[in-house]
C-alpha cells in the first residue's frame, strides 16, 4: 500500500512563492522596531503577569508559559531583563535548550490591553544567590534566574487578540502606555503623532480585521 502524502500543487516552499500570496510590509511595521528597552517598553514589562519563553535547541522548538504578579519580570538598569524560574515541572525544557542554543524570544501580555511587546535576544541562565534572592515569594526563592539580553523588541498589533476576545471585555488598565505612545518610542525617525495614531487606529483596525 503506498502510504506517501499527496503532493501539495499549493505548497509554499520560497520566499518567493511566500511574498506572491502576501501583501508587501507597510513601513510602519518595518520601522518600529527598536533595540534598547526605553520607558515605555519598562511599563510594559511591569504591567504584564504572564509572558511566553520561545528556544530552539537539538530537541526542536519550545513555547513556554511564565507568570507571576505583574513585574514579576525584572528590567535591569542596562535593559537586560531578570525572570525568574519559579517552580515548575522540571522537564527544563526551555532551560536545555538555551545551553545548547541561547537565542530567544518573550512575548509579554497585559489584560484588557490587545497589544503584546515582542522581545527578542539571548539568555544565560544563573543560580546566583544574591540574584536569585530578589525574587522570593511565599518564602521560597527561585533556582535560578534567566538573564536576556535585548537585541531588539517591537510592539505586536491588536488584530490577533481583537479577533480572539482573549480578554472578554476586560478594561485596559489605567496609565499603560497606549501604542501609538509605544511605537513613537521605538521608531528612530520621530516621525509618528501618538495621539493622531491612537485616535485613528480603531477603524483602522476594524477595516483590517480580516
Amino acid at each position: 500500500m503506498d502510504t506517501q502524502a499527496p503532493i501539495d500543487p499549493f505548497a509554499v516552499t520560497t520566499e518567493d512563492q511566500l511574498r506572491a500570496v502576501y501583501d508587501q510590509p507597510l513601513e510602519g511595521p518595518l520601522k518600529k522596531v527598536t533595540h534598547r528597552v526605553e520607558a515605555t517598553a519598562r511599563a510594559w514589562i511591569a504591567a504584564s503577569p504572564f509572558c511566553i519563553l520561545s528556544t530552539v535547541g537539538a530537541r526542536g522548538v519550545h513555547a513556554t508559559p511564565r507568570g507571576d504578579a505583574p513585574g514579576f519580570v525584572a528590567v535591569e538598569p542596562d535593559g537586560s531583563l531578570l525572570i525568574p524560574d519559579r517552580r515548575g515541572n522540571n522537564r527544563l525544557d526551555a532551560y536545555r535548550d538555551i545551553l545548547e542554543d541561547n537565542r530567544v524570544s518573550v512575548i509579554f501580555f497585559v489584560p484588557g490591553a490587545s497589544e503584546v511587546l515582542r522581545v527578542h535576544g539571548t539568555a544565560r541562565i544563573t543560580s546566583d544567590p544574591a540574584l536569585c534572592s530578589r525574587f522570593v515569594e511565599r518564602g521560597k526563592a527561585p533556582a535560578t534566574v534567566l538573564v536576556v539580553t535585548v537585541s531588539e523588541l517591537f510592539m505586536q498589533c491588536a488584530k490577533s487578540i481583537m479577533r480572539s476576545r482573549l480578554w472578554g471585555g476586560a478594561p485596559r488598565p489605567a496609565g499603560l502606555p497606549t501604542m501609538g505612545q509605544l511605537i513613537a518610542s521605538h521608531r528612530a525617525d520621530g516621525q509618528v503623532d501618538p495621539a493622531a495614531y491612537d485616535r485613528e487606529a480603531p477603524e483602522r483596525l476594524n477595516q483590517t480585521m480580516y
